[in-house]
């Protein structure tokens, strides 16, 4: 893979029936329960909401996550670009 290819950062969020999403670019999985998760992607930290959550499929190592359960709601915290991450996460939480 050549430089070029290797900075462009993409990421792909796949919902299906609102009962699978799997996600592309997440570098960690900072906390999860059964009604939220919270991860670490290459876009911000993303926070997923919802009923009976649990992990299908983890590879940090590719940056791939599939969560099951009744998804609600999914945001990004930080409201900001691509990779901008200056503050951490307690300060971005609170505000």
């Amino acid at each position: 893979m050549n430089d070029q290819a290797k900075n462009k950062r993409q990421q792909e969020l796949k919902l299906f029936n609102r009962k699978l999403l799997e996600i592309s670019g997440v570098s960690n999985v900072e906390s999860f329960d059964n009604e939220e998760f919270l991860l670490d992607t290459d876009f911000g930290f993303l926070a997923i909401k919802g009923q009976n959550l649990h992990i299908k499929h983890l590879n940090l190592e590719q940056g791939l996550v599939a969560i099951e359960g009744l998804v609600h709601s999914l945001a990004y915290l930080d409201g900001q670009g691509a990779g901008t991450k200056t503050k951490g996460l307690f300060g971005k939480l609170f505000k």
